[in-house]
């Protein structure tokens, strides 16, 4: 028996177990994503498939689990040492992408934008 948290349930390493999805999306939250997308992530990440120094954002959601998504956005630097779909895009990307110091609510934010860059339904 292995004793890994990221064997087999792909939601990586940190303290989120479980997301909730909103259906359809809130646009608060899509507009807060947004804005922090603008700030700490553009210089680094496409919301295109094309990768810049690290991989674009679209399809992210359909790749990843959302707690694997939010673990990595709060919890990079054990991500990379831990969960091997974190390392495989180190090896791929050649960057190690830096701790943003995002809060739990911030990562909520960024994941409700990045469902909504792949095409999701955004509430009134």
């Amino acid at each position: 028996m292995i004793d890994d948290p990221v064997a087999d349930d792909g939601k990586g390493v940190g303290e989120i177990k479980e997301v909730s999805l909103n259906s359809p999306l809130k646009p608060g939250m899509v507009e807060k994503g947004k804005a922090i997308y603008e700030m700490k992530c553009a210089a680094c990440h496409k919301l295109s498939d094309q990768r810049v120094v690290g991989p674009g954002w679209k399809g992210v959601t359909e790749r990843r689990k959302p707690e694997w998504i939010m673990n990595m956005t709060t919890n990079v630097d054990i991500m990379l040492e831990k969960d091997p779909a974190a390392q495989a895009l180190l090896k791929e990307c050649l960057v190690r992408m830096p701790n943003q110091n995002l809060s739990i609510g911030d990562a909520r934010d960024v994941l409700e934008f990045m469902y909504a860059n792949d095409g999701h339904e955004v509430g009134n």
